[in-house]
């Protein structure tokens, strides 16, 4: 494909450019940023470091966890540098990048959450046949799939994109190079870009929640049979957590980009992916694993550990 456009470089407009909240913002955008690198990453850590965590839930977990981290690393530091520096001059071929990263993680973060919804069906619904269900070679199959899936229509996305011609102007009215805003740009014909983006956008987002939904569904049918009172408060806590992370993530998803391009607002679609790529990430860990018991004694564990190394090396020294 031959790149005929003639913008080497774009602008990105930001949040706002109110200059006294420039560092209010840095400071929130980093420590939102930071709690999400730190749950997540040390979600992954405790999951590979304890073996009795290494089950379908938790491997479905670690790969939700490596999603955040990334498709948020993939927007927060150049948002946090433009708080800082007033820089919000980003590159051509980094604007790409951007934007597959962030696209890539964000569809398979979808499909890990279905994913997850599944093995929850099976665990409540089919514990009988769990173990044969949700086997090692199964999970890993699912996963490689999610991640497929993922860069494949993300590829789609950027070659599509960036193919165009951009003349009009190299101002984009967003924090980070996202798709509608970027496309806003061209002074080319974008309709098959639109086709695309709704149709991919689509069939990811009803496709993801047909499987969370139905599963959902059929897990309250079978806590609506339980005899234990308890056991049903537990069981529809959780899956109002999860339900809930759910239907931000998805419905900021589909408000973005399952609408006509007519319709777009920038300034609303900049508060809806304001939860999405940030708000998000730093949540999962708080929804998926730290309400776990099973996480909390790993956790606990890891720190007896690491205590006791610390004061054997104290002694030492």
């Amino acid at each position: 494909m031959e790149n005929i456009s003639e913008v080497t470089e774009f602008l990105l407009v930001g949040l706002t450019d109110v200059i006294e909240l420039q560092v209010p913002l840095f400071i929130i955008f980093t420590l939102v940023y930071l709690i999400t690198l730190v749950g997540n990453l040390g979600m992954i850590l405790l999951i590979l470091l304890d073996s009795q965590l290494h089950t379908p839930m938790y491997f479905f977990l670690s790969n939700l966890s490596l999603a955040d981290c990334v498709y948020a690393s993939a927007v927060n530091p150049k948002v946090m540098e433009g708080f800082l520096t007033g820089n919000k001059i980003i590159s051509y071929k980094a604007c790409a990048a951007q934007m597959f990263f962030f696209a890539a993680f964000a569809i398979i973060e979808s499909f890990i959450l279905a994913s997850m919804a599944f093995d929850r069906y099976a665990a409540v619904c089919k514990p009988l046949h769990y173990s044969t269900t949700m086997t090692s070679t199964t999970c890993v199959l699912i996963v490689t799939c999610c991640y497929m899936c993922g860069l494949l229509q993300s590829s789609i996305h950027v070659a599509f994109t960036f193919h165009l011609s951009f003349c009009h102007s190299n101002v984009i009215n967003h924090f980070f190079c996202d798709t509608p805003p970027v496309l806003a740009l061209s002074c080319t014909d974008i309709h098959i870009n639109e086709i695309i983006a709704f149709t991919l956008g689509l069939f990811d987002t009803v496709f993801a929640l047909f499987i969370i939904l139905n599963s959902y569904l059929l897990i309250f049918i079978a806590i609506l049979r339980m005899r234990s009172a308890e056991a049903k408060r537990k069981a529809f806590s959780t899956c109002a957590y999860h339900l809930t992370t759910v239907s931000i993530f998805f419905g900021s998803l589909t408000f973005m980009y399952l609408q006509p391009s007519s319709s777009h607002s920038m300034d609303t679609d900049k508060l809806a992916s304001v939860f999405y790529t940030m708000v998000i990430p730093m949540l999962n860990p708080l929804v998926y694993s730290l309400r776990n018991k099973e996480v909390k004694r790993a956790f606990q564990k890891a720190v007896g550990k690491a205590k006791s190394s610390l004061c054997l090396l104290a002694n030492k020294l």
